[in-house]
């Protein structure tokens, strides 16, 4: 064979690797890791870390959770909307057809999110426990809907996985620490302290899985972490805005009403109190939604230097991607304060990724609290709790109509379930 054929063969074998690689991801799941084929990648494919799965489409990193595109792991799972209630103790089981609560279950301590696990297969209750030492994981079997024994961790206010999916990282927020844990086991396998990032709380992932960005609600700011060398990479405290939304005592828009911003005044809190973050599409900026900013901060994920913010509502909190991964849709809690008042001014507003601008506001009629959740496996629903007013909402992702469904006390990171998606990074199905 000469030198010519030779190098063609070669580039035969590459390509005939990758696309093998990638087949084999898409036919058997999250299981099927196709690293080795990524590194032989054509010019401008994501090179990730060993052992993440390959990033389909580099322009779009949510591709692969689109509607319909379910892994082979979730066929028979249940469809059901879990939702923990922070001070009841116990998980709500809706079925979203029916809209109606089925099943009731007690769990730990101060239940604060419902996790899917990296391969798909357990669904998990963070039981932080807060201000004790008995804090618990219970795993919930998507196939029944059933609990089964809770996993005694240290406080596990949510929890996220390695890229990789060899590691769970619960966010013991307390302590100011990431654990990193066996993701079946839960036994311990090293950690990484965060002294700057008080109140270390809900995050998202490089791209290419080499690092992560967490925010510190309570120091208003971010912390990079390095998941290649395991430490600390930078901080990052976030800008406030001159001027921020005026609370109001009572909900603006009623059914039918349009939910526009209100009076503004004068920003004289000094930190943010930044919750959810969410990537890009094409994993260059990160967004930030800022309980007391009222809006959310844009981050440049490679330099970590604010680049914009956006005005959205007061009391932003979680962040959710459409299924088609071009809006981004913002949860407004409708108050400043951590434990807020019933009926507040609160709604859902939509980002357009591409422009970054808002293209529309959905209020809650006759007020409430928006909270954390997800995006129906169709995308035709975003499903969020209600803090404040313990209930859950259901937003039609197309007109933003709203119906409820009353839960237990202090509903918090529902989660809705299946999702598609080939593996899950953590909190209430941060799919991709």
């Amino acid at each position: 064979m000469n030198l010519a054929m030779k190098k063609m063969a070669g580039v035969v074998l590459v390509a005939g690797a990758l696309v093998a690689a990638v087949l084999a991801t898409r036919v058997h799941g999250a299981t099927a890791v196709a690293a080795a084929g990524v590194a032989g990648s054509a010019p401008g494919a994501v090179v990730t870390v060993p052992g993440m799965p390959p990033v389909i489409d580099a322009n779009n990193l949510y591709s692969e959770t689109a509607a319909g595109k379910f892994s082979a792991a979730v066929q028979g799972d249940l469809t059901r909307v879990y939702v923990p209630n922070l001070r009841s103790n116990d998980v709500y089981v809706i079925d979203p057809v029916a809209m109606k609560v089925v099943d009731r279950f007690k769990v730990g301590i101060g239940p604060q999110h419902i996790v899917p696990s990296w391969d798909l297969r357990t669904l998990w209750v963070t039981n932080n426990a807060e201000n004790r030492t008995d804090g618990s994981l219970t795993p919930i079997d998507p196939r029944t809907g059933k609990p089964g024994q809770p996993v005694a961790v240290d406080d596990p206010y949510n929890m996220y996985f390695s890229p990789d999916g060899k590691s769970a990282i619960v966010v013991a927020e307390a302590r100011h620490r990431l654990d990193f844990r066996d993701p079946h086991t839960m036994a311990m396998q090293y950690s990484i302290d965060t002294p700057g990032c008080l109140g270390i709380n809900h995050a998202d992932f490089a791209i290419d899985g080499r690092f992560a960005i967490f925010t510190c609600e309570f120091s208003g700011a971010l912390v990079k972490i390095d998941l290649v060398d395991r430490k600390v990479a930078g901080y990052l405290l976030l800008r406030m805005p001159s001027t921020r939304f005026k609370e109001v005592a009572a909900p603006r828009a009623q059914a039918g009403a349009v939910w526009e911003p209100g009076a503004t005044e004068i920003c004289s809190v000094k930190r943010g109190m930044p919750q959810d973050i969410r990537s890009s599409p094409d994993g260059k900026r990160f967004y930030i939604a800022d309980m007391h900013a009222d809006g959310v901060h844009v981050v440049d994920g490679a330099s970590f230097k604010e680049v914009g913010f956006i005005a959205t509502g007061i009391g932003a909190h979680g962040l959710y991607p459409s299924r088609d991964g071009k809006s981004l849709y913002v949860a407004i809690r409708g108050s400043h304060k951590i434990h807020g008042p019933k009926l507040g001014d609160g709604g859902v507003t939509v980002i357009d990724f591409a422009t970054e601008k808002v293209v529309h506001r959905w209020p809650v009629p006759g007020g409430g609290s928006p909270d954390m959740g997800n995006v129906s496996a169709d995308g035709k629903w975003l499903w969020l709790s209600g803090r404040y007013d313990n209930v859950v909402y259901r937003f039609d992702t197309s007109t933003g109509a709203v119906a409820k469904v009353k839960v237990g006390t202090e509903p918090h990171g529902l989660t809705v379930w299946p999702q598609p998606g080939r593996y899950s990074l953590g909190h209430t199905g941060n799919m991709r």
